[in-house]
């Protein structure tokens, strides 16, 4: 009876061991499950995404004007980050600015990777440089107009086109934020020093604003012309 009690005794406490080991491999599962979520969150709320390029062309020292005078190219990416055709603009001076209207969506949206609503969106307006009455604006978006290359394929087409249709409702109509899924709509205008040998990308932060970073070009472009097929 006793040897008997023994082996009972035993299976029961391999039993309950086995329940703890279970329980403990299913919280560390657990945590590790919720760790690698967190860092999901996290690396979406601090993503970004490359929305347009500019590369000074040309800079050269007005004596009349005693000022200089730029030349950006400025290369814009589409939805899909592929390039559209470049554009070329000349100012007097050499820091520059681009407007552009950005709607920034509710965190959980960006947390969670929505489709459509998963990072903010933007619409470039117009690059200028501010000098008083000698102003320079120059469009980068026509007014009630989308690009193509803003457009996403399929149903999104008709979304975002209602975002920017709406664009002063959701900056002014508390209500109709909160119905979108919108954080804030704005203008925003980041601008830089713009000058030879630097490559400027602009950035749209996934749950922020729009940045301009600089890097030097790299030295294997320097000193280089590139030609284009048929003029070698």
């Amino acid at each position: 009876m006793g040897k008997r009690l023994v082996q009972v005794l035993a299976v029961l406490i391999s039993v309950a061991l086995l329940l703890l080991i279970g329980k403990g491999v299913y919280w560390i599962a657990k945590r590790v499950e919720e760790a690698r979520v967190l860092r999901k969150v996290i690396e979406r709320l601090s993503a970004d995404s490359r929305i347009a390029e500019v590369l000074v062309t040309q800079s050269r020292y007005d004596e009349e004007a005693a000022r200089m005078e730029t030349t950006i190219k400025f290369l814009e990416y589409d939805a899909g980050s592929v390039p559209l055709p470049p554009r070329y603009f000349t100012f007097r001076g050499n820091v520059i600015q681009f407007q552009a209207l950005v709607i920034r969506f509710d965190d959980k949206l960006v947390q969670a990777g929505d489709w459509l609503r998963g990072r903010s969106a933007y619409l470039f307006l117009r690059a200028f440089a501010l000098d008083a009455e000698n102003t320079q604006v120059f469009p980068l978006t026509e007014t009630n107009d989308i690009p193509p290359g803003y457009k996403v394929p399929g149903p999104a087409s008709e979304f975002e086109r209602k975002l920017w249709k709406e664009f002063w409702t959701y900056a002014l109509d508390p209500k109709a934020r909160q119905r979108a899924g919108i954080k804030n709509a704005q203008i925003e205008a980041p601008g830089s020093m713009f000058v030879p040998g630097t490559i400027y990308t602009v950035r749209i932060e996934h749950a922020g604003g729009i940045r301009i970073d600089s890097a030097p070009v790299p030295e294997i472009l320097k000193g280089e012309t590139v030609l284009s097929e048929g003029e070698a």
